[in-house]
């Protein structure tokens, strides 16, 4: 029988560890970028041209690289970091494995030009599906370019699986924010097509997050800041009343490295229990740093997971270190608004009392007699509240007890003659999230938040094909958004236009929204579109999804009546009539129930 186990040749062997590390365009800017932080550069460039499908350039004035160094950097294997398997737990430095270059070198055209501070000629490498076409010296700065083009030209497979420019280059763009937010003494910037998206200047960590996020998203945050022995925590997380219903702005670096840790992530968000509401999401940006020799990176490829010694030492600390800022910071701010507010914690003498309140009242009040201002009240007006033989009141939940028996439909009521909620008694809520009503085939219970949402979202398809009356804002209002974002809602504008807004570019990604849907609140518009942009970003990740109806689902879940809202009778009366009328009344938009209806069979097996 003959042999079948084969050594692969290195073209295959780096197409299979390009699987690994280069998934997308995104994947191979991480890889570029972080190996222009580790040759010490303090500023860097990067230049996308079509969300990378076309070109990838990252430029930097790093310490640049000899002629053998830059042909050796696209070998696999080959990194300057790593001599020997101790290495692995003492790593200050972002890449380490050797495999990245190597792996976009198989799956692209590769041109890298670089130069010593010391050498008067450069060196320029072209490389085509790892075959080296030229070396030769050549003119350049100190520092390296390296441009990687027609990503995937040699996997046509690979190259089809890409998603469309928008949501690739938004991939870019996070991962350029992971990457730039921590190194905010280096200066980066960001070009797509032609144009600019980021020119973030060194400066401090407070001013990086503004520069990548906006000016206004400094006033929604607190600064955490705590030294131990295990762990030094610095950074800031947001204030309560900016959260958000998507887990959107979170940000946790460890020594520089951007980090997915549900464990740690958990602690910062329960030291917001009992502050935020349920299913909404604070703001954080947290550098951890941490000694090398009690963290793991080196677990996944793309060095995102990682593994702590000190894991619950940590995440108590960081727990209390967030509740601290929190506590802190919005005590200071109520004083600081506050002077008058005064807090004496001067002792008292043992022989000191204090003086009993005094309660005033008039003796002769009598609430049966008329002060000529109003009809007379009369005691049977409210014998209902008092027992007949002592007149004692009545309990809180008996009274209840008797509003709700005084709401219950009664036999004689004329009977549903369809699915449509019609001729129906006073409709019951429950908890104010449950709205409890009768129909021909028995008690139905409506979630008052899915009904509203599925009633708005068949409005607003609607809307699309018909002229929108908007209301104009008494005063416009500002909204500031990142440079990708500001892109989505520039291709977003016609179909906002569509559904009722008025959205200006004022310049700087800043827009000017002065006229929005009637049924839109102008209270926290900012929130409102970063909402908007954040659902349609979601539901761009999957397959076969409407523009048009992911932007209206977003705003129906926005615009909905929340569970917990009191609502009036008729203002119930009304929604119940307004589901019925959908052509999907039973479903949400999200593919949730509305409803369930308890039939005469299901009541009676309750009863037994």
């Amino acid at each position: 029988m003959s042999d079948i186990i084969n050594i692969l040749p290195d073209s295959v062997a780096n197409q299979i560890a390009a699987g690994e590390v280069v998934d997308r365009p995104a994947s191979a800017v991480k890889e570029l970028l972080e190996n222009a932080l580790d040759a010490g550069a303090t500023e860097i460039q990067l230049i996308v041209k079509d969300a990378g499908r076309t070109l990838i350039q990252v430029i930097d004035n790093g310490c640049g690289m000899s002629d053998i160094d830059a042909r050796l950097c696209f070998e696999r294997h080959a990194t300057s970091k790593i001599h020997r398997a101790d290495d692995l737990f003492a790593i200050h430095t972002m890449g380490f494995r050797g495999e990245a270059l190597a792996s976009i070198a198989a799956v692209a055209q590769v041109e890298l030009k670089s130069r010593q501070i010391d050498s008067e000629l450069g060196t320029q490498i072209v490389i085509e599906g790892s075959d080296v076409k030229d070396q030769s010296p050549c003119n350049c700065n100190v520092g390296t370019s390296i441009s990687v083009k027609n990503l995937f030209y040699n996997i046509p497979a690979r190259r089809n699986f890409l998603k469309k420019d928008s949501i690739e280059m938004s991939h870019i763009e996070e991962v350029f924010r992971r990457v730039a937010l921590p190194n905010h003494t280096v200066s980066f910037s960001l070009h797509h097509n032609g144009r600019l998206l980021y020119d973030l200047k060194s400066g401090n960590f407070a001013q990086r997050i503004a520069g990548v996020f906006g000016k206004n998203c400094s006033e929604r945050l607190y600064h955490i800041q705590e030294q131990t022995e295990p762990v030094n925590i610095y950074g800031y997380v947001g204030k309560t009343e900016y959260v958000k219903r998507v887990r959107g702005e979170q940000y946790l670096f460890v020594n520089g490295r951007f980090i997915k840790h549900p464990a740690l992530s958990t602690a910062i968000e329960r030291a917001y229990n009992e502050l935020i509401p349920e299913r909404t999401y604070p703001s954080y940006f947290v550098l951890l740093e941490v000694d090398p020799c009690r963290l793991d990176v080196n677990i996944h490829p793309t060095k995102t997971e990682v593994r702590f010694l000190d894991e619950n030492i940590i995440f108590s600390i960081l727990r209390a270190a967030t509740k601290k800022a929190l506590g802190q910071f919005s005590l200071a701010t109520e004083l600081e608004f506050n002077p008058s507010t005064e807090i004496d914690f001067t002792p008292v003498s043992k022989d000191y009392h204090p003086e009993e309140p005094k309660v005033t009242y008039n003796p002769n009040y009598n609430p049966f007699r008329s002060t000529g201002h109003g009809p007379v009240a009369r005691r049977s007006d409210f014998e209902h509240f008092f027992d007949k033989e002592g007149f004692s009141p009545k309990t809180e939940s008996e009274l209840h007890a008797d509003s709700m028996l005084d709401r219950l439909p009664i036999d004689d009521e004329p009977a549903l003659q369809s699915p449509v909620i019609a001729n129906t008694t006073t409709p019951i809520s429950y908890q104010n999230k449950y709205i409890i009503t009768t129909m021909k085939s028995g008690i139905v219970i409506i979630d008052q938040q899915r009904a509203h949402e599925r009633i708005l979202y068949e409005r607003l398809l609607a809307r699309r094909e018909s002229e929108i009356a908007s209301q104009q804002l008494l005063f416009p209002v500002n909204v500031r958004l990142n440079a990708s974002d500001s892109e989505l809602l520039n291709e977003l504008m016609p179909e906002l236009e569509r559904l009722g807004f008025v959205i200006s570019t004022l310049g700087q990604n800043t827009f000017v929204v002065s006229a929005t849907p009637s049924d839109v609140s102008d209270n926290d518009l900012q929130n409102f579109i970063e909402q908007t942009i954040n659902d349609y970003k979601s539901s761009m990740l999957q397959k076969f999804s409407d523009r048009d109806k992911s932007i209206c689902l977003s705003l129906a879940r926005q615009m909905a009546v929340k569970s917990g809202t009191v609502l009036k009778a008729e203002e119930m009366q009304s929604l119940i009539a307004d589901l019925f009328s959908c052509q999907a009344p039973n479903i949400s938009p999200s593919g949730k129930k509305t409803m369930f209806i308890f039939g005469e069979t299901e009541l009676n097996d309750k009863m037994k």
